[in-house]
């Protein structure tokens, strides 16, 4: 019997403001995925992705944090492991391959982007829906007609929770 060593991993992309419901859920994103041994993949340069992976740090889970810059960030970012690509907004593409699935909070050009190329990749999506922003209207509205992947929605993080064990990418539930 062969057994991976390999955890599973998330991309968190997208963007929310501080203060936003959109913002609190993308930080109980991020620990849930800590207690649930899920490695979160960011570039934690949104205020979202950052509060995202300081969860998952301040709950012990890994985060690899993807950034456009070809140098090393301050020692204060909030990563386990670093890798600066030097690719500049190259990047997302490194980004959309990187996780098993794609969390998307809000967002904006760069988080579209990334999306897209996570699509075309057969990445499943996780847009978070009920706080606004663009990831609200992606359950709807799929980059295109051909249905790469799985689109599953979230509002809370007991529905995010759900989804990544859809996926397979979370524990299933030990008796009820």
């Amino acid at each position: 019997m062969t057994r991976s060593n390999r955890l599973a991993q998330v991309c968190v992309l997208g963007s929310a403001e501080p203060g936003s419901r959109a913002y609190e859920l993308a930080g109980e994103a991020g620990e849930l995925l800590a207690r649930l041994g899920i490695s979160l993949i960011s570039g934690c340069g949104s205020p979202a992705t950052r509060v995202a992976a300081e969860r998952a740090l301040a709950a012990g889970g890994l985060v690899i944090s993807i950034i456009p810059s070809g140098e090393m960030p301050d020692p204060d970012w909030p990563a386990t492991v670093v890798i600066p690509s030097g690719m500049g907004d190259a990047r997302n593409l490194l980004m959309a391959l990187a996780g098993d699935a794609c969390i998307v909070i809000g967002g904006r050009a760069g988080t579209i982007s990334e999306v897209c190329l996570a699509w075309l990749h057969k990445r499943p999506l996780l847009p978070l829906v009920g706080c606004g922003g663009w990831s609200e209207g992606l359950p709807d509205n799929p980059p295109d007609e051909r249905q790469n992947s799985p689109i599953l929605a979230w509002s809370s993080a007991a529905d995010l929770q759900a989804q990544l064990r859809s996926l397979g990418l979370a524990p299933p539930v030990v008796g009820t």
